[in-house]
């Protein structure tokens, strides 16, 4: 059976855009983090990015949420600089645990935040330090 989560995993592999990211700088088995709202937004809930198979997943934990934006984008950054280059496709959904897959040519470790980012507006909904 098909499931969500299997169908973004395989599109990630077929190298489709639907897919998410997030890594720490020292990404070895996990990295975690929490969620804070920017840019006037609410935006909470847990975040971790861990390795399967050959392969690092952004996971957004059962507690996540956003209260809404125009095409919220899920993606990397480092220092408090968002980049542009590590989008990893639109959110899913406003709530609650979702999966990524991380391209297997990024270098998840050299990123300590995830990003949700307005593409619309070009600013964060949402930044979570990650570590």
């Amino acid at each position: 059976m098909l499931t969500r989560r299997s169908l973004f995993i395989t599109a990630a592999a077929s190298g489709a855009a639907m897919t998410l990211a997030t890594a720490g700088t020292a990404i070895a088995g996990a990295a975690k983090g929490s969620f804070e709202g920017r840019s006037n937004h609410e935006t909470s809930g847990s975040v971790r990015v861990f390795k399967e198979g050959d392969r690092y997943i952004v996971e957004l934990g059962d507690d996540f949420s956003l209260d809404g934006g125009p095409d919220p984008r899920v993606a990397f950054g480092k220092d408090g600089t968002y980049d542009p280059d590590t989008k990893l496709g639109a959110l899913l959904n406003l709530t609650g645990k979702q999966q990524y897959a991380v391209p297997k040519t990024w270098d998840a470790s050299a990123y300590n935040e995830v990003y949700i980012w307005c593409e619309v507006a070009g600013v964060p909904l949402g930044v979570a330090k990650i570590n």
